[in-house]
């Protein structure tokens, strides 16, 4: 049957994907360390109790019809409130778009800004910019995040390819990678940003730039998160955040997320969503609202809440940099932030017990899902080369008591290796 272009040349989620399979798996009765996608078990993180209530009463009190297009007035000024103290941004309402998650809000940018044949840059690897790329028929400007930059793109990278550009897509903390801008990166990332902008003759698009925040929240052991609004004043018109309670909360079902930007911007972006209908629910609007007028709330449950991430993260690290010691092909990304950690297992081309070489990265994952029971997402899903050894482990679903365990079942699949 033939059907659209769209539809017939787009790509799923392949990390949705790998974890409904992981899902099925468990469900069967193996035992899996799932470090997949990038979502939390409520057991061992549950929400906020302080937002779970609001969000019970909220429906209790039938908050059960449509919320305005842009999202409620009262939710918008709490993020603006929030926006000033936690990060000294300033934003209006009207500058303030909500909608069901920070997916939305990404494909309502894209749909703002990007026509057909337009310059979209973004880095490698990075979540689903090549997805959403593909949606607005773009023209894909790829750039290589490197290793030895902790996988953060540097100004020097970018700067060659900014001519003619209008979209540039940029995350801190980032997702695949765990990792973040330096103050002084992102600085000079900016100064390309503005410089390029002055350039242009008036009535021509300009490069705007994403700026994924998703995490920022989630900083350990002294990293700090940079914006470039504040770093430099002069992005203002051409920045347009994205962020949401779905990390920073373990609120990844809740499904609120906002964007803030030029008021012209989030209009559009308000309009072409008013047509997909992504709106956050209305209770969860009136929950939020409740749940980020409590600064003492939200500072107690982040407390707790990084330590046990931050925990988990930095022992598989050294327990990564045990097995490196030991001489396996292995490595790992000291942890800044996020609930990610960046492992390499340069596997390909070793021989299984079975007698088989693993003449892929494909393979290499299978082998560790079928030897040690550790389920990974490699980075090609993240738009990296296939033949990349690195990977993302996610500890949302990790148990701790698990971490140990999980090392030493992963070394005796690696020593079985020749």
């Amino acid at each position: 049957m033939k059907l659209s272009h769209l539809s017939e040349t787009l790509i799923g989620s392949e990390i949705v994907k790998l974890g409904g399979e992981i899902r099925d798996r468990i469900r069967k009765g193996e035992h899996i360390y799932n470090y997949t996608v990038g979502d939390f078990d409520p057991q061992i993180f549950p929400i906020p109790k302080l937002l779970e209530d609001e969000i019970v009463a909220a429906y209790r009190n039938r908050f059960t019809n449509y919320p305005p297009g842009e999202g409620s007035l009262e939710l918008r000024e709490a993020i603006s409130k929030m926006a000033k103290d936690f990060q000294g941004l300033e934003y209006g309402t009207d500058e303030i778009l909500i909608g069901s998650g920070g997916r939305p809000l990404i494909y309502g940018l894209f749909r703002a800004i990007c026509d057909k044949g337009d310059k979209i840059i973004y880095p490698v690897p990075s979540w689903n910019n090549n997805h959403y790329g593909h949606f607005v028929e773009g023209e894909h400007i790829v750039v290589e995040a490197r290793a030895e930059n902790n996988f953060m793109l540097k100004a020097e990278d970018l700067k060659p390819h900014l001519k003619d550009a209008v979209f540039l897509a940029l995350c801190s903390p980032q997702n695949p990678t765990g990792t973040t801008f330096r103050k002084e990166n992102l600085q000079e990332i900016c100064d390309l940003v503005v410089e390029e902008n002055r350039s242009r003759e008036a009535g021509r698009k300009k490069l705007y730039v994403m700026y994924d925040q998703m995490y920022w929240n989630l900083t350990y052991n002294g990293i700090e998160h940079y914006d470039p609004v504040t770093l430099n004043p002069e992005m203002r018109p051409y920045t347009i955040f994205v962020d949401a309670i779905s990390k920073a909360f373990a609120a990844t079902g809740v499904r609120v997320g906002w964007s803030m930007g030029p008021a012209t911007i989030i209009n559009k972006m308000k309009a072409i969503l008013s047509h997909v209908g992504a709106w956050a629910p209305m209770a969860e609007q009136k929950a939020l609202t409740k749940f980020l007028e409590n600064k003492e709330a939200i500072t107690q449950y982040l407390e707790n809440f990084k330590n046990e991430i931050e925990e988990r993260l930095k022992r598989i690290y050294l327990g990564f940099e045990a097995l490196k010691q030991k001489g396996y092909p292995v490595d790992a990304v000291s942890p800044e932030a996020a609930i990610y950690l960046t492992i390499k297992l340069d596997l390909k081309g070793k021989t299984t017990p079975e007698g088989k070489q693993l003449a892929n990265q494909s393979e290499v994952t299978s082998y560790l899902l079928q030897h040690a029971s550790l389920a990974i997402v490699p980075f090609y899903a993240f738009g990296a080369d296939r033949s990349s050894a690195w990977y993302r482990l996610s500890v949302g679903t990790c148990k701790k008591e698990e971490i140990d365990e999980m090392l030493l079942k992963l070394e005796k699949a690696l020593s079985q290796l020749q």
